[in-house]
């Protein structure tokens, strides 16, 4: 490289670096960004225009007090991001309804009012017991603080709404304060934009040019490129558990898509198969079994790497008229002692119970998790309608190899229940129900807060520990990258670097 390409690649260099930094924040990282301002704070003098004023004069406190020093305070709280912010993504304990706290020092709240949505179906978030509320706070030097609290209202992309309040100052006034959270993202005060400045659209196209120069000289280049920092070549095998199955073919397919040089074979075929391979295997292929929960006793060379934190739901034919039910009622359906759903108040359709074979994660997850440890008791129908020949009296029990298979098999079913990793089983709600466990929804952070009880660690097993410059050790290194954490969280399982307990990756509780 001469030194003229050398000055138009370090050129080329200092201009995509915060241009990288704009990408890795917005396009790549995806942070979930909560966004407020105030647009009006103003008071209402007692002086200017006085013949106007109307009403103005003639607002009341709810005791009747007209107030003395009125003032209007417009907040606008929006989502400044591009990923949708959910109710649970406040980063607040799950029995708090606040999502929001905004502070006026020196002013008491006289009365506050919705009034602008982005989308109607916001205007439910602010019901009766929503979280909508306001309050005050003094101080041992006796100084009134008044305070609104807003609900924690889903917001998806571009969503906003407004808040007027109207306040009466009675101490030394000053400028509002927020209180907000939110879980792996941000809450930050938002700009006002009126369209691109003129200079950001010169840098802009400045930056463009030189990009485009930069592309077409690294294109003249005869030299091949790099791979990637951290890219690994070779054919990679990954077995185990079906549960996990579809979080790894989405992490492998973005793993190839940047190291092209490395590729993948899939055999999930539940977690204790997957293990038993991979202990055959030894070392003749990189291979990487995942499991749900942990190894045998047997398998000592088997090296174990908590991965990911997964939740499970139960599921059921839309025809059993269930919804919840509590572990006594599951423990008393998979026992056999519950033979119509109407017993448990749903329809009157006979329980029919899916499972999944003995050596799955899953399964075992259920049984120990939901069955006190109990295993599930023998099968007496393969196609999950007729009892076969032979087969014990009672409930209908047929098991499935995977959990794509299970799930059909319950969609297809009339009365049939099973369960499945919560992924999977919230795609196929369509012909399926998922079922609430004593009350409690499956979802990841109440599994994490402990108060929902059907969940695993996932668990990546190598033969030994691989070498560093490994296809195996970069892909499971690749799978702790924020990417790789991104695709976890989108299958609704939880890297274990987001719980309290990273390193055990379990529940608080």
């Amino acid at each position: 490289m001469d030194r003229d390409m050398l000055n138009l690649v370090l050129a080329g260099v200092g201009v995509l670096v915060p241009l990288l930094a704009f990408f890795w924040e917005f396009v790549v990282a995806r942070r979930k960004r909560l966004g407020y301002r105030v647009q009006m704070d103003t008071m209402a003098p007692d002086d200017i225009g006085l013949g106007h004023t109307g009403i103005l004069q003639q607002i009341q406190q709810d005791t009747g007090i007209t107030l003395e020093h009125p003032s209007f305070v417009l907040v606008r709280i929006e989502n400044d991001g591009v990923i949708p912010i959910d109710e649970t993504d406040y980063q607040v304990l799950t029995d708090i309804k606040t999502g929001v706290r905004i502070r006026f020092p020196g002013r008491r709240v006289a009365g506050m009012m919705i009034t602008e949505l982005s989308h109607p179906k916001l205007q439910r978030n602010f019901a009766e017991h929503s979280g909508l509320s306001r309050s005050e706070e003094t101080s041992i030097d006796h100084e009134v603080t008044g305070i609104i609290d807003l609900p924690r209202v889903p917001l998806n992309r571009n969503d906003h709404y407004k808040v007027l309040v109207v306040l009466d100052q009675i101490g030394p006034r000053a400028n509002p304060t927020f209180e907000a959270g939110i879980k792996a993202g941000i809450a930050k005060e938002s700009k006002a934009q009126t369209g691109l400045p003129k200079r950001a659209v010169i840098i802009g196209a400045f930056m463009t040019a030189i990009i485009v120069v930069l592309g077409l000289s690294i294109a003249l280049r005869k030299d091949a490129q790099p791979p990637p920092v951290d890219c690994a070549s070779g054919r990679l095998s990954l077995v185990g558990s079906t549960a996990f199955e579809p979080v790894m073919r989405d992490a492998a397919a973005h793993y190839a898509k940047t190291c092209t040089a490395a590729s993948f074979d899939f055999d999930f075929q539940g977690s204790s198969s997957g293990l038993e391979r991979l202990n055959a295997n030894g070392t003749k292929a990189p291979m990487i079994s995942f499991s749900d929960g942990t190894k045998g006793q047997n398998q000592p060379m088997l090296i174990q790497r908590p991965i990911s934190f997964l939740v499970f739901a139960l599921v059921a034919h839309k025809d059993a008229g269930v919804r919840d039910l509590d572990i006594e009622q599951i423990r008393r359906v998979y026992a056999g002692e519950v033979t119509n759903w109407k017993d448990l108040g749903g329809n009157d359709v006979p329980v029919t119970i899916v499972s999944r074979k003995p050596g799955s994660g899953t399964r075992n997850t259920f049984q120990n998790q939901i069955l006190q440890g109990k295993r599930e008791p023998a099968t007496n129908s393969d196609n999950c309608t007729t009892r076969d020949p032979g087969g014990d009296q009672g409930v209908l029990r047929c098991e499935r190899d995977t959990s794509s298979q299970l799930l059909d098999t319950v969609a297809r079913t009339k009365g049939a229940i099973g369960y499945a990793e919560l992924g999977e089983a919230k795609n196929r709600q369509r012909d399926l129900s998922l079922v609430s466990i004593s009350k409690q929804d499956a979802v990841i952070q109440a599994a994490i807060s402990g108060d929902y009880p059907f969940w695993e660690t996932e668990y990546a097993y190598t033969y030994d520990r691989p070498v560093a410059e490994s296809i195996t050790a970069s892909f499971l290194r690749y799978l702790t990258t924020q990417v790789g954490k991104d695709v976890i969280r989108s299958h609704e399982d939880a890297s274990c670097d987001e719980l309290p307990k990273p390193v055990l990756c379990k529940p608080v509780k």
